[in-house]
């Protein structure tokens, strides 16, 4: 990784930051902005957690579902997430990852893996490396996403 990417990856890292500060505390739900980039390098959407009327809604998803399905800009599209994709959830049939997944995202970045308060074994990193997603963490910027979400016990 050229230090360009990785300071490209910090730059929009902290646009998703910023967008999960937007989030309506919720006691049984996470914090998190998600940032869609084209390969030329704009912004394509942006979601939070909970953005809009719908309670439940993700951040990927709400990013995801700003764009037409099969949209073309996504084969060469990197997602940003301040929070590891979810691998299950309750309150949808699919989870962040087979969103991804299915929008044929090819990067995937993110700030911090999913801790255990929700789901015991969030697996979603190993779900998208597995399909060929190249992931990349950058452990520095965690500890900004995880103060968005002071609202929870993350002890």
């Amino acid at each position: 990784m050229t230090e360009t990417t990785h300071a490209q990856d910090v730059r929009w890292m902290q646009r998703a930051i910023d967008l999960s500060t937007q989030c309506p505390p919720a006691e049984g739900a996470y914090s998190v902005g998600a940032v869609i980039v084209g390969a030329d390098g704009r912004e394509l959407a942006f979601g939070y957690s909970r953005e809009g009327d719908d309670a439940h809604v993700h951040a990927e998803e709400s990013a995801l579902a700003k764009l037409p399905a099969g949209d073309p800009r996504l084969a060469g599209a990197t997602i940003y997430s301040t929070l590891e994709p979810c691998s299950q959830r309750k309150s949808r049939p699919h989870p962040c990852t087979e969103l991804i997944l299915a929008a044929g995202i090819p990067k995937v970045v993110i700030a911090w893996r999913e801790p255990a308060l929700f789901v015991a074994d969030c697996v979603g990193v190993e779900l998208l490396v597995d399909a060929g997603v190249s992931v990349v963490e950058l452990p520095e910027l965690a500890e900004a996403a995880r103060a968005v979400n002071a609202h929870l016990d993350l002890s």
